[in-house]
């Protein structure tokens, strides 16, 4: 075998292992990232929206389909929100409703509503901020962990073509543990090992083709 084939092998030999070493190194990402509170929104990408949804006339929108019956009046009201704003994904929109959740959620549960006040419709605002001052009237305070959203589905869209205002209405089912204390320390509701589910109803709404990207919450339910 001649020198020039011998050094040939040895170098593919090299790369193989190199190759291999990178994958050790930095692995594989699976499952999804948390995003921002602000539930990304499209809008801010408006340069390339065209070209990730552009629907042929007359064809079906998958990114409506896949969470709504074609031809509902949910699905007419999405795709009346997509003529209004181009780049808005109900897909992304849902990924991002996902994270603000948990945020949301666990403010909630811990009573540090102010770092996500803004995203709260001044009514919500209110009846949480009740439940949390009950909760310190009684001397109680809540240790929560999230553990994650088991179940999340688009119930309903309405779309407003007059005022440009949009609701969609999400259901989640979360999971997470709970622990409330009183003064003493002692539980008196909950277990720290015992994961519970919590199922809820959330209507966020937005003015749709504006510049705040922000959906916000201005319902709840189960």
């Amino acid at each position: 075998m001649g020198s020039a084939i011998i050094q040939l092998l040895v170098l593919a030999g090299i790369a193989v292992f190199l190759i291999l070493r990178l994958r050790s190194v930095l692995g594989t990402r699976e499952g999804f990232e948390k995003p921002p509170l602000s539930m990304p929104d499209p809008a801010s990408r408006r340069s390339d929206s065209r070209r990730e949804f552009e629907v042929i006339q007359g064809g079906v929108d998958s990114d409506i389909t896949d969470h709504v019956p074609d031809g509902s009046p949910a699905a007419k009201a999405l795709a009346a929100m997509k003529m209004a704003e181009p780049g808005f994904s109900v897909g992304e929109f849902l990924h991002g409703a996902r994270g603000a959740y948990e945020m949301i959620l666990m403010a909630f549960e811990r009573g540090e509503l102010e770092e996500v006040e803004s995203f709260l419709a001044p009514e919500v605002l209110d009846s949480f901020a009740e439940v949390v001052r009950l909760r310190e009237d009684q001397g109680l305070t809540v240790e929560a962990n999230f553990v994650g959203v088991r179940e999340l589905a688009l119930k309903d869209a309405t779309f407003d073509r007059d005022t440009g205002e949009a609701e969609l209405v999400v259901k989640f089912v979360g999971e997470l543990t709970s622990v409330v204390r009183n003064l003493a320390g002692d539980v008196v509701e909950g277990s720290p090992s015992e994961i519970k589910r919590q199922r809820d109803i959330w209507t966020f709404a937005r003015r749709m083709g504006v510049d705040d990207p922000n959906w916000q919450l201005v319902a709840t339910g189960e």
